[in-house]
């Protein structure tokens, strides 16, 4: 204990470049302080601070210790509020982006049975199609595709795999031919979809190990996939559309599928964020919701 001790008494002085400050801030005199860093250092073997008279630093040896210290203590503080916030119940608000399709077919059905039960707990979803940095943004978690999880990021499964198709009307392809491959989608009016970051949605094929990337031309242009949904059944072109909102009207007939083949299986939604260290109790059971309610991944038996 008496190292856990001056550890801590450390970190406060080497953060506050100041034995004054880090002394006032633990609750010790300045001599005090400063007879425990060098008994500190003493038993280390190590000088952890470099003292002038008129500051003080960590050395080098001070600065590998303070950056392996403090995220340690982070975790031991976040954990202990963390336990004290089980003797309440879930509150504050829940920031989440997501794509459009995400947001109605997996974050709207498991939420809005749960949030009942939490009449303190408020979740703010925001659509958006693209790569949105949760930590610069200020949310507290984001849903994307497998594929496009950052490493740096916590995140649990919280969908099946997810599959596209390409869809238009019956009517649509009575004075044209259906496309084959691809590359015959440039002499098509293709419904496009705008992404939040500015450009538009490259239609995304693979077949036999060769993938494709096709920008599409078109006279509509949307930023949900709902309106691109829309607009295909109105006849108005091709639309690159989530299979499960399309395949009620492909099979009533309303909508006749292409390039079945070319299309690629990605690796459903993840829930992700920043860190264990920041979350909260409102944060776990929307987690929880997500990750184990009916129709979760868990539910479809997905690894």
């Amino acid at each position: 204990m008496e190292d856990f001790n001056d550890l801590l008494a450390f970190v406060a002085v080497a953060r506050e470049r100041s034995f004054t400050a880090a002394a006032r801030q633990i609750g010790v005199s300045q001599s005090a302080l400063s007879h425990r860093m060098r008994a500190l250092e003493e038993r280390l073997g190590l000088r952890l601070l470099s003292r002038t008279t008129r500051s003080v630093s960590p050395t080098e040896a001070g600065e590998r210790l303070l950056q392996t210290l403090v995220p340690r203590f982070e975790e031991v503080q976040a954990e202990l509020a963390a336990l004290r916030e089980l003797r309440d119940k879930p509150a504050g608000i829940v920031r989440i982006t997501a794509a459009e399709h995400a947001a109605n077919t997996v974050l709207w059905p498991r939420l809005s049975r749960v949030l009942p039960d939490y009449p303190e707990l408020q979740v703010e979803i925001n659509v958006d199609y693209g790569f949105t940095d949760i930590v610069a943004q200020r949310f507290d978690a984001g849903v994307r595709l497998g594929e496009s999880l950052e490493k740096d990021m916590i995140a649990v499964r919280i969908g099946p795999d997810l599959r596209m198709a390409v869809v238009a009307t019956p009517q649509y392809f009575a004075s044209r031919a259906e496309p084959r491959s691809p590359q015959d989608l440039a002499a098509h009016n293709c419904i496009n979809l705008r992404l939040s970051r500015g450009g538009l949605l490259a239609w995304e094929f693979e077949r036999d190990g060769q993938r494709i990337n096709v920008h599409v031309q078109g006279q509509w242009v949307f930023n949900g996939s709902m309106p691109m949904l829309r607009a295909a059944l109105a006849g108005a072109g091709l639309g690159y559309v989530p299979e499960d909102v399309a395949a009620e009207h492909i099979a009533a007939g309303r909508l006749r599928r292409v390039l079945d083949e070319w299309c690629p299986t990605y690796a459903g939604y993840h829930l992700y964020y920043a860190s264990r260290r920041q979350s909260s109790r409102a944060l776990g059971v929307v987690v929880d919701a997500l990750r184990y309610g009916p129709g979760s991944a868990l539910e479809h038996s997905v690894p």
